[in-house]
């Protein structure tokens, strides 16, 4: 009998053990990629482009005002934009065709009008955060509305003078967000349902258009952003301040989500502040500042790391440098005006404000520019950032979004 029982309880365990193991991750589509970093996990793509730019196979001019990128998983593209005061989610299959558009709200009109942020798919679902606030999740398959809340109405937060920017970041069951109030100034909702989890009072200061970065380390999760004129660190797990830095210069615009590589962590700012490196402790209680550098300063244009170098635009200079990220010091600058960079298959795609798109290799001493091309569909300001997904890189300029083949045809 006690040998059938033991039998019995293998056998169940076993079968506990298989359906572990048959659990999959969900499917994560995000702001600049997998880690939040502009680095793309692409292979085999062009070195080079035709003058005239890589081939354009499809696009779409009836998204409706925005800067927000897109986001795209192994089946669909998604988007959102403005018309007529309303904010939409639009979903694409990956041949440009329009599945769906679900409203989420009112957007925002005050100044640059149109949809800040991208949209963050994880699995079935997909939640937005409008420039007014509304933070809401979708269905996929239909694009209905599960549930929302807003940050002004319900969690008491104050908006800002460009509106809500941050795209949301998930961690498994728990979206976090900064609706900036004095006693909420990030909180932690359930993603299933948008019941609240936390409030952090974190620096009572107002949201600074940062989409939040969130560190793994085997002791705890931290949720790294930006408030106003503060740059911290809260645990993820309730919402406790960890540390914090205060900018030199007061600077309400922090629009670059920080980058986190082996225990160190660098942020982008304007207003003179620079980019800083800072060094995490084991535990993440504490950080100490490694260097700080003024020669790339920037506001919401995004930064990479590539091998041991930095690369972004310097908003003062309006050109591209490049900073070693071992010691601080400025390696090279390339004339290219100011814009947004993205990394992918070890080469820099780099957009800059007058609506050039440059291809660039970084790999030696200097930067070398190799191909560019004028975007010439859209209009309004060259703002949002690019995504490379499967060869393809995506482009929203206003109304318009693009997409273009970047790989390399195969005999």
């Amino acid at each position: 009998m006690k040998n059938l029982i033991y039998l019995v309880l293998l056998m169940f365990l076993f079968s506990c053990s298989e359906t572990i193991e048959k659990v999959e991750t969900p499917e994560l589509a995000q702001w600049r990629g997998d880690n939040r970093d502009g680095n793309y996990n692409e292979t085999g793509l062009l070195k080079s482009w035709p003058a005239n730019g890589p081939e354009l196979v499809w696009f779409n001019d009836s998204i409706g005002n925005g800067y927000g990128s897109p986001v795209i998983t192994s089946e669909r593209v998604y988007i959102n934009g403005e018309i007529d005061s309303i904010g939409y989610l639009f979903a694409f299959n990956l041949n440009g065709k329009l599945l769906w558009k679900s409203q989420y709200g009112k957007e925002w009109t005050e100044n640059y009008v149109g949809a800040r942020s991208a949209p963050t798919v994880v699995g079935d679902l997909i939640y937005v955060c409008s420039g007014m606030g509304e933070i809401a999740c979708f269905e996929k398959e239909q694009g209905t509305k599960k549930w929302s809340k807003n940050m002004v109405t319900d969690f008491h937060g104050k908006n800002i003078h460009f509106g809500y920017s941050e795209s949301l970041l998930i961690d498994d069951s728990t979206l976090f967000a900064t609706p900036g109030g004095k006693d909420t100034n990030v909180i932690a909702l359930n993603r299933f349902n948008g019941e609240l989890k936390w409030i952090s009072k974190a620096k009572s200061q107002l949201s600074a258009y940062c989409s939040p970065l969130l560190i793994t380390l085997p002791s705890r999760k931290i949720v790294a952003t930006f408030s106003d004129n503060e740059f911290f660190g809260l645990d993820a797990k309730n919402g406790n301040l960890l540390w914090s830095q205060k900018q030199d210069t007061f600077c309400t615009i922090h629009g670059n989500t920080p980058i986190y590589e082996n225990g160190f962590i660098y942020y982008f700012a304007g207003c003179g502040n620079g980019t800083v490196k800072l060094q995490l402790s084991e535990d993440g209680s504490s950080v100490k500042e490694i260097w700080k550098n003024t020669d790339l300063i920037n506001y919401f244009s995004g930064v990479v790391k590539f091998k041991n170098k930095i690369f972004g635009a310097s908003e003062d200079k309006n050109k591209w440098v490049s900073i070693d990220a071992t010691t601080g010091k400025l390696v090279d600058s390339l004339d290219f005006k100011k814009g947004v960079t993205i990394c992918a298959d070890s080469m820099l795609y780099l957009y800059n404000e007058k609506g050039d798109f440059g291809l660039v290799n970084p790999n030696g001493e200097k930067m070398q520019l190799v191909s560019s091309f004028k975007i010439s569909k859209g209009s309004k300001e060259h703002f949002s950032h690019p995504v490379i997904k499967n060869g393809i890189l995506y482009l929203r300029h206003g109304k318009s979004l693009m997409a273009y083949n970047i790989k390399k045809q195969t005999k």
